[in-house]
């Protein structure tokens, strides 16, 4: 099971569209399932990292460790990743639940570069399992998958098609050295 997640917390957005986009591309490999709580999450607070989390981190949490893999699909807000999303991965840091947990990345956006690259270092930092191959930076993301959730620019499609083949190489990988 994937674990998709949206960075962008609106209804219609252009990476929700996207992940349902990608997940039927790859329904014959993966079985995609989306995180739909980012907004119920608490603030992050290290004082309730453990014991007093609640339960829609202990949620989060639970849904991470079952995953095969983790998909994230977040816009750039303000030259920088969106809040909601990163308040999430970083009630993931104590409990290590991305630690070497095949990750893939894309970012889809207007521009995305600044966002793209600093949710990359936490990637890494978090020790995510996440290659040169399995992260994508979509500019000019709306003009590119429409509210129908289908890719309809041909580059972006076989961008997200090789990335999605990568992402199943790595997951594969992770599943045989269990």
């Amino acid at each position: 099971m994937i674990l998709a997640i949206s960075g962008s917390t609106r209804e219609l957005s252009t990476n929700l569209n996207l992940i349902n986009a990608a997940a039927n591309l790859a329904s014959d490999r993966f079985n995609v399932t989306i995180y739909r709580g980012l907004l119920g999450l608490p603030q992050f607070n290290p004082d309730n990292d453990n014991k007093n989390a609640g339960e829609q981190v202990a949620d989060l949490r639970r849904q991470l460790r079952l995953a095969d893999g983790v998909l994230i699909c977040t816009p750039e807000y303000a030259m920088g990743v969106p809040g909601t999303l990163k308040n999430a991965i970083d009630w993931t840091v104590s409990s290590a639940d991305f630690y070497h947990k095949p990750t893939a990345l894309i970012t889809a956006s207007s521009s995305g570069e600044k966002g793209h690259a600093s949710l990359l270092e936490t990637l890494k930092v978090i020790d995510a399992n996440i290659t040169d191959e399995t992260q994508l930076l979509i500019s000019h993301a709306k003009l590119k998958v429409s509210n129908e959730c289908k890719i309809t620019d041909d580059n972006t499609l076989l961008d997200v098609e090789t990335l999605l083949l990568a992402f199943d190489e790595v997951i594969q990988n992770s599943l045989d050295n269990a």
